[in-house]
């Protein structure tokens, strides 16, 4: 596959998932969030299509494809107005990390309900004291004889009411060294001493956000994944799909709001001719879609790189995929609503909630400040502020 045109199994899936999408919409996912629920009946049709999974590996019940097509499957539902943001979580981040670096045993527990949608699986690596920076985390993990005991907090973590496990980055004591590095555990949701508190948020989403404690909580020699001596390796493995499937979030949020904007542009007559028939309408409209289109081939450069194994490459490119897909998905939804004057701060043409929604993306799972750090350091070669 090249990374400029989609194949056309690509396009049919896009096609399929839309359809769906288009089955549930937008009314669906408001009154869920409305209700306090969540889009369950969503969750389990995408699951027994096979769309949750489809980047995970058949032997384990995975349609055997990547985060291209998991990225697909994104933003297409959000396209339609239901995006599910379990689906950057549970198969994106913790399903690819088991199914990289997992046990045998590992994969055979999680990853078959993973990918069907039976089973979900959280994400616990921002803490309160150090945002998402992975070198200063202070949850640590510490033997006990064959056991782990894990204690810390964290803060901000979506979905924890409804998942199985948190998949948990903590941090172990290098024996050699002496210095702390990341290590990634499955902490079960009834784990003694694993408490949570949902956090009162003003965003309307179906997924809750979550504030975890770990007060010595013991966990098998089992419950770590991979190697204890991988450390980074590992951990990214997980952030990259992250940031390629937050962008697919922002890029499918952005065209449903565009898409809203155009509909009413069309329709809405003022004096003799349709709105969108000015340029102060129209442009801006083109230039949130152009922007929208650019921030999508970025990221189907990240998925192309991320599934051909190159880790380096497909770090540099998710990142950028990320800010650009947050930066479009703002405009795009500003100028939706802008389009739309009272109208897009009605209930009934459900842009108004997208603009706090569309922030998300700009600021999770990592700033667009961060990411202009790493691409200034790592890709530019300027030294470093901190």
């Amino acid at each position: 596959m090249s990374p400029v045109t989609e194949t056309d199994e690509h396009k049919a899936l896009r096609s399929a998932v839309a359809a769906l999408g288009k089955h549930y919409g937008r009314e669906y996912m408001t009154k869920a969030i409305a209700e306090g629920g969540h889009p369950d009946e969503l969750w389990a049709e995408a699951g027994k299509l096979g769309y949750l999974g489809v980047n995970l590996p058949e032997e384990y019940g995975g349609g055997g494809g990547g985060i291209a097509e998991l990225s697909i499957v994104l933003e297409e539902l959000g396209a339609a107005g239901c995006p599910l943001l379990m689906l950057v979580v549970s198969p994106a981040i913790c399903g690819t990390v088991i199914a990289r670096f997992g046990t045998e045993e590992q994969k055979r527990t999680w990853l078959p309900g993973l990918s069907d949608g039976t089973r979900t699986m959280a994400f616990g690596i921002t803490e309160p004291d150090a945002g998402s920076n992975s070198h200063r985390i202070t949850t640590t993990a510490r033997r006990d004889g064959t056991d782990w005991v894990l204690t810390g907090r964290k803060v901000f973590i979506s979905g924890v009411d409804i998942a199985d496990a948190t998949l948990v980055v903590g941090r172990t004591e290098d024996a050699r060294t002496g210095s702390l590095k990341p290590c990634l555990f499955i902490v079960p949701r009834d784990a003694e001493g694993f408490g949570r508190r949902q956090i009162d948020m003003e965003l309307s989403s179906a997924e809750k956000q979550f504030e975890l404690t770990l007060d010595e909580v013991r966990l098998p020699a089992d419950a770590l994944v991979g190697d204890e001596d991988a450390g980074l390796l590992q951990l990214f493995a997980g952030l990259n799909p992250e940031r390629v499937m937050t962008a697919a979030f922002a890029i499918g949020m952005g065209r449903f709001a565009l898409a809203r904007a155009v509909e009413y542009a069309r329709d809405r007559t003022v004096w003799k001719a349709p709105i969108g028939a000015h340029q102060a309408i129209a442009h801006p409209l083109a230039q949130a879609h152009i922007e929208l289109e650019l921030a999508r081939l970025m990221m189907q450069k990240a998925a192309y790189l991320y599934d051909a194994g190159d880790d380096v490459g497909a770090g540099e490119a998710a990142n950028m995929a990320k800010y650009a897909a947050g930066e479009a998905c703002v405009r795009a939804v500003d100028q939706a609503v802008h389009t739309l004057g009272g109208n897009g701060l009605t209930r009934e043409f459900g842009l108004a909630s997208l603009i706090t929604a569309a922030r998300v993306s700009r600021i999770a799972p990592v700033s667009r400040e961060m990411i202009l750090n790493y691409v200034s350091h790592q890709t530019l070669g300027l030294p470093k502020s901190y």
